[in-house]
């Protein structure tokens, strides 16, 4: 078999193994209407990779007024509620292209695998999408209290698996997260334009061009 120079692969979820970014900007469009702060597309890339009282903080200062502790929890509530609402039907059909032979790939290669997600429902989507089987450990933001760019979700990970930071390579498609990875001492690899992805080790379109002997050479 050949040897990898890593021992696991951590994947970050929205906008890697399947696209419910979408899902996350109406649920905060429907916040930012109620509270009077301007949503768009642009703003809501600000919010990649960014834990849901961040993002909330984001919305809320946007709208310059104050709101309570008590307030703020309600609307994340709110907010939760809706892109539930809004996933409900996930299933493998909207898995990225790719995503499910990349998996495969790492699993036939004899490596781990995990999950880093700041989203709660994380665990709840990918049982949707048919491929909880194929996660060795998956951390979210019940194991954490700083979100990314710290490298906590990761170094979370890696601990899950009992692996160590610097032979993992993490996956994501957020500046965020590729600053997390790097920050974790792990190679990053970025989903998304080399443009924007400007710190990560390698940059690929999407999964459907993952293949592991690319980065057999480390470079952090």
């Amino acid at each position: 078999m050949l040897k990898y120079p890593y021992r696991a692969v951590i994947f970050d979820l929205d906008g890697v193994l399947t696209d419910t970014a979408h899902y996350h900007y109406l649920a905060w469009k429907q916040i930012a209407d109620e509270v009077g702060a301007f949503f768009d597309e642009t703003v809501n890339e600000q919010l990649k990779g960014v834990d849901r009282m961040g993002s909330l903080n984001l919305i809320l200062a946007a709208s310059g007024k104050h709101f309570t502790e008590d307030e703020k929890l309600d609307l994340a509530v709110k907010k939760n509620l809706h892109y539930q609402q809004l996933i409900a039907h996930i299933s493998p059909d909207d898995l990225l292209p790719g995503a499910a032979l990349a998996l495969q790939a790492i699993r036939d290669a004899g490596l781990k695998t995990a999950l880093a997600s700041v989203s709660k429902n994380a665990q709840a989507v990918i049982e949707k999408l048919g491929i909880s089987q194929q996660f060795d450990a998956v951390a979210d933001a019940a194991f954490i209290t700083h979100s990314k760019p710290h490298p906590e979700i990761f170094l979370t990970a890696a601990a899950h698996l009992g692996v160590d930071p610097q032979d993992c390579l993490g996956v994501e498609d957020s500046i965020a997260g590729i600053r997390a990875i790097r920050s974790a001492h792990m190679f990053a690899l970025g989903i998304g334009s080399p443009t924007v992805l400007t710190e990560a080790n390698v940059v690929i379109a999407g999964l459907h061009e993952f293949n592991l002997h690319d980065y057999l050479k480390r470079d952090l």
